[in-house]
Formats: C-alpha cells, sequence, structure tokens
C-alpha cells in the first residue's frame, strides 16, 4: 500500500539526534520531510551519552583542532537556544604528576621524541597551554574561563585523596540528551515534517529519481510504502545495516561501533561541580553531579563490532570505573555505591584507527547521487555539533535543492527555550506562584525539561492531577503522550525524564497501564470516527 499524497523532498532514516536535527533544519528551510525512527526517539546512542555540550579537551591531543574549535563555538549558541535543558558547568581537573597521555596520540608522539625523559607523562604546564587553547579557540564570552584551585583548603579538595594538591578548573556545559533529540523532532514537526516513531523502514529502493520506501509499524505490523527525492541515511549504529540491507548499495565506506559505558552512583560529593580524572593509562573519565542525588561517572571506550549485540555495560566496564574513581576519591568508590547503570554505541567513522579512543568523533558525510535519486549517509558526530552537522548536511545536498531556505537554527530557540540563559530562576518562581501545590523541586524539575511550556503544561491540564510518584502527574504524562511521541513508561521514566531512579518498579507498571489505556481510549475514538 502506498499513502503518499506526493513524494517528500527528504526522508530521514533514523530518530536519534542527527536525523532529528537535519528533519528540524530542512522542515525550516521549506522542505517537506518524513523521518521515521524504528523505535523511540533517542532510544540508543542519542539517550546514552555523558550528556555533556563540550569542546571535547582531550581532542587536542589529537590535534583534532578543527573539530574543537566547532564545537567550542556551538557550546554557546546551543545554551542561547535550549537555556531550560542546557546550562553551564564547571570542571575540576586535578593534577597529579603521574599522569600519562594516551599512548598514540600525536601529542604523545611528540612529546617523547623531544622529552624522553617524561616517559608518557603529562607536565602541568602542557595542560595548562591546552586548557588555555580551550579557552580561546571558540570566542568564549558567556562562560568563564580557566582558574587554579588549591585543594588543600578549596571546598572541591575534600572528596579527593590528599596527594592531589593542585587542579585547573574550566568550563563546559551540561545538556539533557533525549529532551535535545526529542524537542528537535518536535521543532521539526513545527515546521511541517511528519515524525514517525516505531516505524522501521523495510527496504528503500531507486525508481528512477524517487526513492521507494516500504515502512511497517512494528507494534502492528502494518506495511505500506511512501516516496521521496533523497534519502538520509542517519541510523546511527546501523548506517552500515541501512546501506547493506535496505538499500542494497555496495560502499566502501564502513562505521567504527564503540561502546561508552557509564555508572551512576549515589551522590559523592556535595559541590555542583563535575571532575575530570586523568589516568596513569592515559584514558580520562568524569564524575558529574547528577539528578541532585547521584553521580554519573563515565565514559569506557571499547569496540562493540556487532549492533544486534545487547549494548550493556558490562561487570569488567564496571569494575574499571569503579577503579579508576577510586584513584582519586578518598573514600573508595565500590559497586554498593551503584544505582544504575547504561551504555551506548557511538557509530564513528572507520578511519583505520588503532584503538577506539583514537578513532575519530568528527563527522563524515557520504553523498551518493551518481545513480539516480540521491542517498546521504551520516557518519559518527558529536552531540555537541549536532546542528552544525545539520547545516553541512543542508549544504552538501544544497543542489538538489536550489528553493531551500537559508541557515536558520543557530540561537533559533527549542520548544520552551524562548527566554534568556539567566532566566531560569524567575521561570521557576513563576510556576511555584501559580501552583504552590508543587513541591519546590518539581517546579524546578520542571521548568529544566519544559522551559517556557511548563506552565502552558500544567493550564492545559488545569493543574497536576492525580500522582504516580516522584513527582510524575496526570498533567505532565499527559503532556508527554499529546505532544512529545511518549508511548510507555520507558519513554517516560528513562528518556523524558529519569525519574526511574526514584521510582519502584511498581509505580512503573502503574505508569505503563494508564498510558496504556490512554492509547486504547485514543485509539478507539480514532476508530469512530
Amino acid at each position: 500500500m502506498t499513502r503518499d499524497r506526493e513524494p517528500a523532498d527528504l526522508f530521514v532514516i533514523g530518530g536519534g539526534i542527527n536525523g532529528c536535527g537535519i528533519a528540524r533544519d530542512a522542515a525550516g528551510r521549506g522542505l517537506s520531510v518524513r523521518l521515521a525512527e524504528m523505535g523511540d526517539l533517542a532510544q540508543a546512542t542519542s539517550s546514552s551519552s555523558t550528556k555533556l555540550f563540550h569542546g571535547g579537551l582531550r581532542y587536542l591531543e589529537y590535534f583534532e583542532f578543527r573539530l574543537v574549535r566547532e564545537a567550542l563555538i556551538e557550546r554557546e549558541v546551543l545554551l542561547e537556544a535550549m537555556p531550560h535543558i542546557a546550562w553551564p558547568l564547571r570542571f575540576v581537573l586535578p593534577y597529579h604528576p603521574e599522569m600519562r597521555f594516551e599512548s598514540e596520540t600525536p601529542t604523545s608522539r611528540l612529546l617523547n621524541r623531544v622529552m624522553p625523559w617524561m616517559k608518557g607523562r603529562r607536565p602541568a604546564w602542557l595542560i595548562r597551554l591546552g586548557l588555555f587553547l580551550y579557552d580561546h579557540l571558540g570566542g568564549r564570552k558567556i562562560l568563564p574561563g580557566t582558574r587554579t584551585l588549591d585543594l588543600t583548603t578549596a571546598p572541591e579538595g575534600a572528596p579527593l585523596k590528599p596527594e592531589f594538591r593542585r587542579a585547573f578548573e574550566y568550563s563546559d556545559c551540561w545538556i539533557e540528551d533525549s529532551r535535545l533529540v526529542v524537542l528537535n523532532a518536535r521543532d521539526a514537526a513545527a515546521h511541517g515534517a511528519e515524525i514517525m516513531t516505531r516505524t522501521r523502514v523495510v527496504e528503500a529502493a531507486r525508481e528512477g529519481d524517487l526513492w521507494r520506501i516500504e515502512l511497517e509499524d512494528v507494534e502492528t505490523g502494518a506495511r505500506w510504502a511512501t516516496h521521496a527525492r533523497m534519502l538520509v541515511n542517519a541510523g546511527g549504529p546501523w548506517v552500515g545495516q541501512v546501506i547493506r540491507d535496505v538499500a542494497h548499495i555496495p560502499s566502501r565506506e564502513g562505521v567504527r561501533l564503540v561502546r561508552g559505558s557509564h555508572i551512576v552512583t549515589r551522590k559523592l560529593f556535595e559541590h555542583d561541580k563535575a571532575y575530570f580524572f586523568q589516568g596513569t593509562d592515559g584514558r580520562i573519565i568524569f564524575a558529574i553531579p547528577y539528578e541532585r542525588d547521584f553521580t554519573l561517572i563515565g565514559t569506557t571506550d571499547a569496540d562493540h563490532p556487532d549492533p544486534a549485540e545487547p549494548v550493556v555495560c558490562t561487570e569488567e566496564e564496571q569494575d574499571y570505573l569503579l577503579d579508576f574513581a577510586s584513584q582519586y576519591f578518598a573514600r573508595p568508590v565500590t559497586r554498593e555505591d551503584v544505582v544504575w547503570t547504561y551504555a551506548g554505541v557511538r557509530p564513528l567513522y572507520d578511519d583505520g584507527a588503532k584503538s577506539a579512543t583514537a578513532a575519530t568523533r568528527d563527522y563524515v558525510l557520504s553523498l551518493d547521487d551518481a545513480e539516480g535519486a540521491p542517498l546521504l549517509n551520516v557518519f559518527g558526530g558529536k552531540i555537541t555539533t549536532y546542528r552544525r552537522l545539520a547545516e553541512a548536511a543542508l549544504e552538501k545536498i544544497g543542489r538538489h535543492f536550489p528553493k531551500a531556505g537559508a541557515p536558520w537554527t543557530a540561537r533559533a530557540p527549542l520548544p520552551g527555550g524562548d527566554f534568556p540563559v539567566d532566566g531560569v530562576e524567575a521561570l521557576i518562581s513563576d510556576l511555584a506562584a501559580a501552583y504552590p501545590a508543587l513541591a519546590p523541586e518539581e517546579a524546578r524539575r520542571l521548568v529544566r525539561a519544559y522551559g517556557t511550556e511548563a506552565r502552558r503544561l500544567m493550564d492545559a491540564a488545569g493543574g497536576p492531577g492525580r500522582s504516580f510518584g516522584a513527582g510524575l502527574t496526570e498533567a505532565e504524562l499527559g503532556w508527554l503522550m499529546r505532544h512529545e511521541y511518549a508511548r510507555t513508561a520507558e519513554d517516560v521514566v528513562w528518556r523524558r525524564t529519569k525519574l526511574g531512579l526514584r521510582l519502584t518498579a511498581a509505580e512503573v507498571a502503574e505508569i505503563d497501564a494508564w498510558m496504556a489505556e490512554q492509547r486504547r481510549e485514543r485509539d478507539d475514538a480514532r476508530a469512530a470516527e
């Protein structure tokens, strides 16, 4: 069955950050866009990041200056567009003379030649030089610069072992990664895009100057076909599979799947800054304040050859992160501290690097337009540069759509982000005043999730309504189902929010049952029309 009214300009495969970012940019330029995601939005890689908008300080060791500069510039562009789900975060980098480079970086090879007596150790002056570049490569305006801390007197030194006496403090940004994806999808839809979740692309084939795309509803099994002038493969970990098994196109380009795993522990320190820890093996991890009562620790880098294999934080990876963090914290971090783990697979462009850590984080856009209808394959990328990746994608395909509008997304607010960077506290006060029954921490959570739409969410429902635990109400659940493509409890408690850290299994089951009933009522109403 074909449902086409007319072919779309773009058909995007993949509802992660790159797919939704491209759909939003293209729709805002006046192109007709359809997007299919086989699961929930941000269900794979895009909900499993370390949740940072950052330039990538360690990429300077690989001389990835263009990538770092682009990411640093983007931090502040994005802060202005989404001040509800992104905010500045200060990082404390403790220094110790035994810190070492990852052995295969260009910087380590250079230092080993000119300073062989260092034996791979990072000198303090080199770290400070890197932070100087980090402060100035991106034309920083909003975020404060680097400073030096005396850990023997600063509160940031209290949780650490006494041998760490000095640290550097610098700026990066936090981002609610899953919400970033959903808000891009919503804005794409507001500009006319059709967003189809739980919809698998079964096959795509060229028919002259069009693509014929066969789709399947993964919940009902129903199949239909649609057409588009261009296919955009933003399949993330499945990008190679889409090329080979869906579009049936021979290609020598490959994707390197690198698993990044994280652990979430009980709160390990009281202040609101994050730590950047460097290991004796040259690797780095972060320890970040998380959801008020927890600490997020990650990430690992391990090759993950098969996207069909379950993506989990392995026992070995948990032990690695616990041992790494325990080299810094005065009180060892143990398995008993861990409350949750998660992992995601980064679909990096296969540049032939020797190790997963060394593989490029830059994005590669490959256009195949020699055999008829064009295909754009998206490899790699960082969450920080998703908007620039989308702009680059539209620039690359521009000759196929000469009537498309100009770039527009820089500082264009995402839904709920139409307020000043320093306006969060005023929004929280306004919401709390309008709904006095809301606990202060719930007013803050709602504003941090929905920005200026938090008041609209509550007003539309006439108040919070039934409570399901941990502050999650009927008003919020209804909003997420109507406006944010949520269909199950998992969508809500682990992606739209992180309330799964606070809810019991019985409460999650109750949420799932309520959402299932809402879906049945909606389906029955549609059938009766």
